[in-house]
């Protein structure tokens, strides 16, 4: 298979994050906070390490809610009614959004509370 040019799979990229924004609430949620954070960074003047560590576990969030979305869309593909070994997948896989979700509230307390208090 012939690889695409380097436009084409950025262009491809962009449109599965435009994909995921149009018809994800859950990353649509996360979008939001990940823009409210970018407030918080300019208005609380964070530092640069302190910037870094919430954009990271932002991005995370962000990250793992797509991994999520793909294999959920992969476990429909394949098996299209109810099987509870699909479900175990499925239940796994935002498990890890959930844990990855709740580390990033615990690095933005630890991060703002400085800033806050």
């Amino acid at each position: 298979m012939q690889k695409l040019p380097v436009h084409k799979s950025f262009l491809n990229a962009f449109r599965g994050l435009f994909m995921m924004m149009k018809t994800e609430r859950n990353f649509q949620i996360e979008l939001a906070a990940f823009f409210i954070n970018i407030f918080l960074i300019f208005y609380f003047r964070l530092s640069a390490v302190d910037t870094a560590l919430i954009l990271m576990v932002s991005l995370a969030v962000l990250s793992a809610e797509i991994f999520n979305t793909a294999i959920e869309k992969i476990c429909d593909m394949i098996q299209p009614d109810f099987d509870r070994r699909i479900g175990f997948i499925k239940d796994v896989s935002a498990g890890a959004v959930l844990l990855m979700a709740a580390g990033s509230v615990v690095v933005g307390v630890v991060v703002y509370w400085k800033y806050v208090f």
